[in-house]
C-alpha cells in the first residue's frame, strides 16, 4: 500500500539563496534540466526558451501526463520562441543581457551558426556565464557526434565493469552520464558564479557528458597502470572486500550486504553461528577472503537463504550487521524512511489520480537557505508575456506574436 507523503504546496512568493539569478535555459532533455533545476529549487529564475514543439521532455509521458517534464521543471519559467528566426535569436540576446548564465546543448557548433556565439554574448555580457553541454565536448575528434548518454556509458568504461562476468556488459536503466553531468555541471557553475561576483569575469564552461561518469570510476585507471590487468564484472561483488554481495531470501527477497571491515566480518559470522570462521586462515582477514571468495560467499548466501526477508534482517539488524533490503519502486512507494525523511514528496497536479503528484523534494538539506518550491513545470509559452512584455514592450511583443516568432501554447 503507498505511504502517505508529506504534501506541499507552491509558493510564488517564495525566497532561496539564488533569488536574482536569471538563468536562460535553451538546453533540451536531462543533463540541461537537471543542472538548472538545481538552481531553480534554490532560487534562480530560470527561463526555458523553448521550440515550438516544447523541450523534448515533455514527449517523454506516462499515460498522458509529462511525468519528465513535470519533475525536472518545476520552478521554472517557459517562453516559447522560433529559433530558426533571426528575431527570435535577438529576443535571446536581449535576455541574455540580464542574465548571470545561460545554459545550452546543442552540437559543438550550432550556437555559434545561430547568431550566439559565446565571445559575442561575453562582451554583451561580461560577467555571464556560458554552460555548453554535450555528448563529447567542444573539443576533440569526437566533438561532432551524436551525444546520447548511453554511448558516452558504453564509451567511458561504466558498461564494461557493471553486471556479470560471464554475461554481456550492462548499460544503465537510467540517465546515469546525464545525471552526474547535470550534478557536476550545477556544481561547476556556481563556481563560474561566484568567480563572476568577485572579478566581473565572465567565462565559458564546457561540460561533456562523458567526463562526469568517467571520472567517477576512479581510480580504474591507476589500478590498470599498476597490474595490467582489466577489472572483470563481478556482479554485486567487489574486488575490495569479502563478503559483499546480493543474497536471496527464502522467501523471494534480496538484501544487499557488506562486511568492509574486520570487525563487521566477525559480528557477521557470530550473527550466523559461524564465530569459528573468524580465526579460518582462508578468512583470518580481507586478502585472504579476497583469494577465497566462493568459499566465503557460499557460507554466508546459505546462511541468508534460511531465513525469510523479516528474519534476515532483523537478526542482523539486532546484531549490528550492515545490511539492507534490495528495494524496487513498489516497495520504496511503501517505505517508512522514504516517506518520513521526505525524500519523495507530493504537490499539486490535476493530471494526476488523486491530484497529487510525488517528485523528490530537497536532496541536499540547507539549514539557513532551505530549496523552494515556488511553481509547477510550466506550460509551453506560459510566460511569454509576463516575461517578454517588460523587456520588448506590449507593442513589439505583438508584432513578434503576429510574425510567428513568439508562439503561444506551441502553435506555429
Amino acid at each position: 500500500m503507498t505511504r502517505p507523503l508529506a504534501r506541499k504546496g507552491f509558493d510564488a512568493g517564495a525566497k532561496g539563496a539564488l533569488d536574482g539569478v536569471r538563468v536562460v535555459d535553451l538546453s533540451r532533455l536531462v543533463a540541461g534540466n537537471m543542472l538548472t533545476k538545481v538552481l531553480a529549487d534554490h532560487g534562480a529564475e530560470v527561463i526555458k526558451v523553448e521550440p515550438p514543439a516544447g523541450d523534448t521532455l515533455r514527449a517523454w509521458r506516462v499515460e498522458g501526463v509529462e511525468t519528465s517534464w513535470k519533475t525536472w521543471c518545476r520552478n521554472k519559467r517557459s517562453i516559447c520562441l522560433d529559433l530558426r528566426n533571426p528575431e527570435a535569436i535577438a529576443v535571446v540576446r536581449r535576455l541574455v543581457e540580464g542574465a548571470a548564465m545561460l545554459v545550452e546543448s546543442f552540437r559543438p557548433g550550432v550556437l555559434e551558426e545561430m547568431g550566439l556565439d559565446p565571445q559575442d554574448l561575453l562582451a554583451l555580457n561580461p560577467r555571464l556565464v556560458v554552460v555548453r553541454v554535450s555528448g563529447w565536448g567542444q573539443t576533440g575528434p569526437f566533438r561532432h557526434k551524436p551525444g546520447f548518454g548511453t554511448l558516452v556509458e558504453g564509451y567511458s568504461g561504466f558498461a564494461a565493469l557493471n553486471g556479470f562476468e560471464d554475461r554481456p556488459p550492462v548499460l544503465p536503466p537510467m540517465f546515469m552520464a546525464d545525471a552526474y553531468a547535470g550534478l557536476y555541471g550545477a556544481a561547476t557553475a556556481m563556481i563560474a558564479l561566484r568567480h563572476a561576483d568577485a572579478t566581473g569575469q565572465g567565462q565559458v564552461m564546457d561540460l561533456s557528458l562523458f567526463e562526469p561518469i568517467f571520472a567517477v570510476l576512479e581510480p580504474q585507471m591507476a589500478n590498470h597502470r599498476l597490474t595490467g590487468k582489466v577489472k572483470p564484472r563481478t556482479g554485486s561483488r567487489s574486488n575490495n572486500t569479502a563478503p559483499r554481495n546480493a543474497y536471496r531470501t527464502k522467501d523471494g527477497g534480496w538484501v544487499g550486504l557488506s562486511s568492509s571491515t574486520q570487525a563487521m566480518f566477525v559480528k557477521l559470522m557470530r550473527s550466523i553461528g559461524r564465530p569459528e570462521l573468524v580465526n579460518d586462515p582462508r578468512f583470518k582477514d580481507n586478502a585472504a577472503r579476497i583469494r577465497n571468495l566462493e568459499e566465503i560467499d557460499g557460507v554466508v548466501r546459505d546462511a541468508i537463504a534460511a531465513m525469510t526477508l523479516e528474519e534476515a534482517l532483523a537478526q542482523f539488524d539486532r546484531d549490528g550487521v550492515t545490511i539492507g533490503p534490495i528495494m524496487d519502486v513498489r516497495g520504496l512507494d511503501e517505505d517508512r524512511y522514504i516517506a518520513e525523511r521526505e525524500a519523495l514528496v507530493e504537490v499539486p497536479e490535476p493530471e494526476m489520480p488523486g491530484g497529487w503528484l510525488p517528485m523528490h523534494g530537497e536532496v541536499a538539506r540547507l539549514s539557513a537557505t532551505p530549496g523552494i518550491l515556488r511553481n509547477p513545470a510550466p506550460a509551453l509559452g506560459q510566460d511569454n508575456d509576463a516575461l517578454l512584455a517588460p523587456l520588448l514592450g506590449s507593442a513589439e511583443l505583438a508584432r513578434l506574436r503576429q510574425a510567428g516568432v513568439v508562439i503561444d501554447g506551441g502553435k506555429a
